[in-house]
C-alpha cells in the first residue's frame, strides 16, 4: 500500500513531507529531538497536525487544511477529515512490547483481528501462524510475565502484524533488547518486513542496514538527508548520518586544486575524480585511515589538517580520538607516546585516495 504524508506542526517546528512506496520500508534517522516520534504519532493518529493530509492506499487518514482567519478558518475546521487511529490500518511496535499481562500469549496475538469483528476461530488460526511466523508458536499458552525480553519483542511483533495492517511503525525495536537478544530478533524482522510497507525509528546504523531499503534523516522537524540506504550511509551528507556510519565528513566547495572545505583547509582528492569547481561538495573518510601527530608533518603526498583535541573515546582495542574537523582510531601505545589529551593541539592526515569526494 503507498503512503503518501505532509503535516506541519507549529509547536515543534515540524514541517515534513514524505511517501513510500508498498513494500518499502524506510528507516528514520536523527538526533534527539528531531521528530521522529512526531512523525510515527502523527501517522498514529496519536497527536493532530496543524495541517497537512496523509493518504494509505487511497484512504485518507488526515486532510487538514491551513487554518486563515475569521470565516475561513471556520470553513476549513468543517472541511478537515480525520480518521481514528483504530480505523486507520496502522500498527504501531513501541520499545516496550506492552503485552496485555492478563491474556495468553495467543490471546495477545489474537486481540487485534478479534477487536475487528473476526470470528474467534479464525482470530485464533491467525494469531497461530504468525506465532509460527516469529518462531514463537510454543509461547501461545504462557502470560506475559512468563517471557523474557526477546520473547516479549517476538510477540508484540506477531500482534501488530495479525491485524493485516496496511502500515507498520516500529519505534527502536531493539532498543531495549539486550546486545545477545538483538541479532536474533533484527533477523526476525528482516523476514517478517521484507513484503511490508513499514518505517522504522532506530539509532543504530546495522538496523538501517539491515532493515531498510531507504533511509530519512531528520533534524529539527526537517528532513536533510533522503536515499537508497547504502546512498545515505556511505556518502551522508550531515554530519549525524556521517557519524551513525562510524564517518569524517569534511564539507566544502570544489576548486580548480581540490576542495575548500568549509573551515578553510585544502584537500586533494584521487588523482582522476573530477568535480565541477564550484559545486558543493562532501569528503568521506574512515578514522581507521586517518593518522595523528603531535607535531606537523610535512608530506606533500598527505592531506594534513590541524585539529584540537574535544575527546579520547575507547573502541575496542583501539582509541578514537575526536579533534573539532576529524577523528582517527588509533592504538593506545600512540596516545602514550604522543600524549594526547583533551584541548592538546595535534595534526591529522590521510591520503587522497583513502577519501571519497562526491557532489551533494
Amino acid at each position: 500500500m503507498t503512503f503518501t504524508f505532509a503535516a506541519t506542526l507549529a509547536e515543534r517546528g515540524f514541517d515534513v513531507e514524505l511517501t513510500i512506496a508498498e513494500g518499502e520500508t524506510v528507516a528514520l534517522l536523527g538526533p534527539n529531538g528531531a521528530g521522529k516520534s512526531t512523525l510515527l504519532n502523527l501517522i498514529a493518529g496519536l497527536i493532530r497536525p496543524d495541517s497537512g493530509r496523509a493518504v494509505l492506499d487511497d484512504r485518507v487518514l488526515f486532510d487538514v487544511p491551513a487554518d486563515a482567519q475569521g470565516a475561513r478558518a471556520a470553513s476549513n475546521a468543517i472541511r478537515s477529515r480525520w480518521m481514528p487511529p483504530h480505523a486507520r490500518g496502522v500498527s504501531l511496535l513501541a520499545q516496550d512490547a506492552l503485552l496485555f499481562p492478563h491474556l495468553t500469549v495467543l490471546d495477545n496475538v489474537a486481540f487485534g483481528p478479534r477487536s475487528a469483528g473476526v470470528h474467534r476461530a479464525e482470530a485464533d488460526a491467525r494469531a497461530h501462524g504468525w506465532l509460527r511466523r516469529v518462531d514463537a508458536a510454543e509461547l501461545s499458552a504462557r502470560k506475559p510475565g512468563q517471557l523474557s525480553g526477546g520473547q516479549g519483542q517476538r510477540i508484540a511483533v506477531a500482534r501488530a502484524l495479525a491485524s493485516d495492517p496496511g502500515l507498520l511503525l516500529l519505534d527502536e525495536p531493539l532498543a531495549a533488547l539486550d546486545v545477545s537478544v538483538a541479532p536474533a530478533i533484527r533477523r526476525m524482522l528482516r523476514d517478517v518486513l521484507a513484503d511490508r510497507t513499514a518505517v522504522i525509528v532506530t539509532h543504530d546504523v546495522l538496523d538501517a542496514f539491515t532493515l531498510a531499503d531507504r533511509v530519512v534523516v531528520l533534524e529539527a522537524g526537517r528532513i536533510v538527508d533522503i536515499g537508497p540506504t547504502r546512498q545515505v550511509l556511505d556518502r551522508p551528507s550531515t554530519q549525524f548520518a556521517a557519524g551513525l556510519a562510524a564517518l569524517n565528513l569534511l564539507l566544502g566547495t570544489a576548486s580548480a586544486y581540490g576542495i575548500r572545505t568549509d573551515a578553510g583547509s585544502h584537500v586533494a582528492v584521487p588523482v582522476g575524480q573530477s568535480l565541477p569547481e564550484g559545486a558543493r561538495v562532501g569528503v568521506a573518510i574512515r578514522p581507521a585511515l586517518v593518522s595523528v601527530s603531535a607535531t606537523e608533518p610535512f608530506d606533500p603526498a598527505l592531506n594534513i589538517l590541524p585539529g584540537v583535541i574535544i575527546d579520547l573515546e575507547t573502541r575496542g582495542d583501539l582509541i578514537r580520538v575526536r579533534t573539532d574537523h576529524l577523528a582517527a582510531d588509533v592504538t593506545p601505545g600512540v596516545v602514550a607516546d604522543l600524549d594526547l589529551s583533551s584541548g592538546a593541539r595535534v595534526w591529522l592526515a590521510f591520503r587522497p585516495t583513502d577519501a571519497v569526494a562526491y557532489l551533494l
